[in-house]
């Protein structure tokens, strides 16, 4: 099987352009989101709340896609989100279906 899985956190604040524009993909036949936090030790960028708390909401995409087409989504994120903070991984795909 020749599928990748594309994983991309966002910052909560670009979660509707993002949906956005993986909607405008046509190459992508579905993806889900997921609310989803991010620990860590580095504090740069998070709130006090976040500080204290020890995390950072985060909103989860999960593509699940040819390796080529995760390349060509990973040019087209530099090109529109440069610094918004997003953080992603492609991963192989063992096996998929439905039960």
């Amino acid at each position: 099987m020749d599928q990748c899985l594309l994983m991309i956190f966002a910052p909560p604040s670009v979660e509707e352009t993002m949906v956005d524009w993986l909607l405008e993909h046509d190459e992508i036949e579905g993806f889900s989101s997921a609310d989803a936090y991010g620990h860590g030790v580095r504090q740069t960028g998070m709130s006090l709340l976040e500080q204290v708390t020890g995390r950072q909401r985060r909103v989860q995409f999960m593509i699940r896609t040819r390796p080529d087409i995760a390349q060509h989504l990973i040019g087209d994120m530099r090109d529109k989100f440069t610094g918004v903070g997003l953080h992603y991984f492609i991963v192989p795909v063992m096996e998929a279906g439905r039960l």
